[in-house]
């Protein structure tokens, strides 16, 4: 049974655009973990300041070895560097933790990790 994390990212007007990119820039590291199924990253359009990173994976352990993987690591070690951070790893660089300024440490104030198991799941037919 899939697996589903929804990384929820409060993030102010003025840094969406730069949580937008740091994204874009670590496009393409995701898609080779074993187990990943989908991956989308969720604009706010009205009433919150909350971006969702959603994840979809095969089963918690494929998700559990992503986080501690080698390319999750240097992905957030990317995304750091690129705010001008220090340090890295889980809880830092795309967007957690608290953060001011246009490229000065994280994009967003605050995050949570909800977790969901796929009970039930369809798409268009073909």
């Amino acid at each position: 049974m899939s697996v589903v994390k929804i990384n929820v990212l409060t993030v102010s007007a003025e840094m969406r655009e730069e949580l937008e990119k740091r994204f874009s820039n670590r496009a393409g590291i995701v898609e080779s973990a074993d187990g990943f199924e989908w991956f989308e990253l969720l604009r706010p359009v009205e009433g919150t300041d909350r971006y969702m990173v959603y994840t979809r994976w095969r089963s918690e352990e494929d998700f559990a070895r992503w986080t501690e993987s080698q390319a999750f690591q240097r992905g957030h070690a990317q995304a750091a560097a690129e705010a001008g951070a220090q340090g890295h790893g889980q809880g830092h660089g795309h967007g957690h933790g608290q953060g001011h300024g246009h490229g000065q440490g994280p994009a967003a104030s605050g995050a949570e990790l909800w977790s969901f198991e796929v009970v039930q799941s369809t798409g268009p037919k073909a």
